[in-house]
């Protein structure tokens, strides 16, 4: 009964979707306020009807309510009730309602929350809110059902993929997805724009704060899992250029560029036709990750659907909305004249600068991502069959790939491609910070950062040096972090003006939380920036077959496999490993890494031991059991490895901090809401 009331409750928030979607904006086009102020209710309605259609599901999960498709599918009686809960999004059919949940709540909170916009404003940016919902509703119900129920249930579900039963996984896509909707606000913001005719400084402020949360909720997720790769896959990694990192990874670098065009839309009213474009195609991009994970058209460890009907259906949303939106910008474009002029060295400028920087690498990230996918689209087949017909292939008709190709686009591509973009990208961003607006000096800028430059330089001289027998990219990333944390450090000081110490000290303290925020994510940039540099050039490797009592050296520490015994879980058996970590002759601590089978899943992972340090991990992989006897052991040593996480960690803490400035949680003042009259919509 509980799961028919959400399937009921799911259907009948699609309606009030499609109202939602109509209503309001007609009432803006023809200036109704009653019609408009409908928008309100439609969108707080919506949310507590999906909540309930959410909530409706997770009690299935968590009672094993196996009659259930959905259920069946990705449960079992004997988990764990935290990895049961966790198993409503951790396949499509579930994901797509929490995503969804997720896009009604972002529009119940500009509802609730966007009393100071504009009426006409609201309604639109509500009513393109809803079109999106809309969409996804279509998709859940017609293509995606989480309530499909099965005539005859099994005793027993299948169980949840073991490589999801994580903690880690707990956390990981609810925030991914709270950053990759969270940019369906800022689409539709720009959208609103482009129909009210006006983008002027009031509507920057407005958007900023909608893409700040959604660039913070999307570091977060991939830091999260970024995290969970490296200790739960037992590759020893934290980043592998998959397609579905990359899918989000996309829409973080598009809405970084954002974040920091819209702050030159309302500090100086310029950028805004490279604004609204930048808005619509981060929310694109997001679909297009939407696409890449659940269509089955490129091959991950952690898609979720291969499923070509999926596939079209989301390709057409893509298409629609991003396609849609560009074609109103180009219609638009008049209304989104300039007004600000800025000189060639300007904070301006080089905010231009970080804009080309960041949407060029995501352009070369997606070019790497969807390259085998054009190539086996040109090469698989001479003639293809599109909507029933055969039509030949393009690509041999004027002469390319006239035989079958294998590409593999991995991190050596990526690598050499992204990295030259983001070493200019933390050459230029201290600068940036200590130019003026308007016409700034090099002078000034460089006489400022030169006890920066300074130190970073001594610092990878010293890096340099002690460094034997290695590559070049512990010293570059050494001075690269210390130039961008000084760098914000720097800029933080010089909002203190001049005078004593006393009084700057106290000028630092009534600084807006924007500036420590700004100073926070800048800085864990540099952190993490230097902490990959460091772990790619400074660590040790070693794979061998050990036997129980073996000891060995790697690094500065020493290894001994003490022991290996059978253990069993809730829900799998496997064997464990006791691995003592010595150093200077000393134990310094144990790890205990474990080879587990799941029988119902019939699937084996791989739990990673590490101990964890301030500077170095300690990292080891149980393999299998050798006919000759002993077992593979993998041992790593990886130099500030936690500093990665950290400096995630505080580019996050960063963003909230920003969000929690109250110029960014008023928005516009009335004085801007009515400066500048919108042109005529028609």
């Amino acid at each position: 009964m509980i799961t028919e009331l959400g399937h009921f409750a799911l259907i009948l928030a699609a309606l009030i979707g499609v109202a939602q979607m109509v209503v309001p904006l007609v009432g803006a086009h023809k200036g109704w306020r009653g019609w408009m102020a409908t928008a309100d209710p439609a969108a707080t309605v919506q949310f507590i009807l999906v909540g309930a259609s959410f909530a409706a599901l997770t009690y299935a999960f968590v009672v094993s309510d196996f009659s259930l498709k959905l259920v069946v599918a990705n449960s079992h009686s004997d988990k764990p009730m935290l990895y049961k809960v966790t198993g409503v999004w951790g396949n499509h059919e579930g994901s797509m309602l929490l995503w969804l949940l997720i896009l009604v709540l972002f529009g119940a909170c500009a509802s609730w929350f966007g009393g100071n916009l504009p009426a006409s404003l609201r309604a639109r940016v509500l009513g393109v809110q809803a079109a999106v919902s809309v969409a996804f509703y279509a998709f859940i119900l017609f293509t995606s059902n989480p309530f499909e129920r099965l005539d005859f249930p099994p005793f027993d579900g299948r169980d949840l993929n073991p490589l999801l039963q994580d903690p880690g996984l707990a956390f990981h896509p609810p925030f991914l997805y709270l950053g990759y909707v969270g940019l369906s606000m800022s689409f539709s913001f720009a959208i609103a724009a482009l129909l009210e005719g006006r983008v002027d400084a009031a509507w920057g402020r407005w958007v900023r704060p909608w893409t700040l949360a959604a660039w913070l909720f999307l570091t977060v997720g991939i830091a999260l899992g970024s995290w969970w790769a490296y200790y739960e896959l037992g590759w020893g990694g934290f980043w592998f250029w998959d397609p579905v990192e990359n899918a989000s990874f996309m829409p973080w670098l598009l809405a970084a560029a954002l974040l920091h065009s819209a702050i030159v839309v309302e500090k100086r009213e310029s950028l805004k036709a490279w604004t609204i474009l930048l808005a619509i195609l981060a929310f694109g991009f997001s679909l297009l990750g939407t696409f890449i994970v659940r269509s089955g058209v490129l091959t991950s460890v952690h898609a979720f659907a291969n499923d070509p009907e999926r596939g079209v259906f989301i390709l057409m949303i893509l298409l629609v909305f991003t396609g849609g939106g560009l074609l109103l910008f180009a219609l638009r474009a008049s209304a989104m004249e300039a007004k600000g002029v800025f000189g060639s060295v300007s904070r301006e400028t080089a905010l231009v600068a970080n804009n080309v920087l960041l949407a060029v690498s995501a352009f070369v990230v997606f070019v790497g991502t969807i390259w085998p996918l054009v190539i086996e689209l040109a090469s698989t087949n001479a003639r293809w069959t599109v909507a029933g017909s055969s039509i030949a292939n393009p690509f041999y008709t004027i002469g390319l790939f006239d035989r079958p190709e294998q590409v593999s686009v991995g991190p050596p591509f990526f690598d050499a491609a992204f990295t030259p973009f983001f070493v200019a990208l933390s050459i230029i961003l201290p600068i940036g910070s200590v130019l003026a607006w308007k016409r700034g000096s090099l002078a000034k800028a460089a006489k400022a950062m030169m006890p920066v430059a300074i130190l970073a330089m001594a610092l990878g001289a010293l890096a340099f040096a002690m460094q034997t027998g290695r590559s070049a990219l512990g010293p570059v990333g050494v001075v690269l972090g210390a130039w961008v944390v000084g760098g914000a450090a720097v800029d933080l000081a010089l909002r203190t003006g001049r005078g004593g110490l006393a009084d700057r000290l106290g000028r630092l303290r009534r600084l807006p939380r924007a500036d420590w925020g700004k100073f926070t994510a800048h800085a864990g940039m540099g952190i993490t920036v230097f902490a990959v540099a460091a772990l790619l050039a400074w660590e040790d490797e070693d794979i061998r077959v050990a036997q129980v009592g073996d000891r060995w050296a790697i690094g500065i520490h020493e290894v001994e496999l003490a022991d290996v015994r059978q253990i069993e879980g809730p829900n799998f058996v496997g064997e464990g490993a006791d691995i003592i970590v010595y150093r200077n002759g000393r134990q310094v601590g144990q790890v205990f890494p474990e080879k587990r089978f799941y029988p119902v899943a019939q699937m084996p992972t791989t739990e990673a031991g590490i101990r964890n340090g301030l500077l170095r991990d300690v990292y080891v992989t149980l393999g299998d059991a050798q006919d000759g006897g002993g077992y593979a052991v993998r041992t790593y040593v990886k130099p500030f490895a936690n500093w990665i996480w950290g400096g995630s960690i505080l580019m996050a803490l960063g963003g909230l901090i920003s969000l929690t400035d109250r110029r960014l949680r008023v928005a516009a003042g009335a004085a801007k809401t009515g400066r500048a009259k919108p042109v005529p919509a028609e």
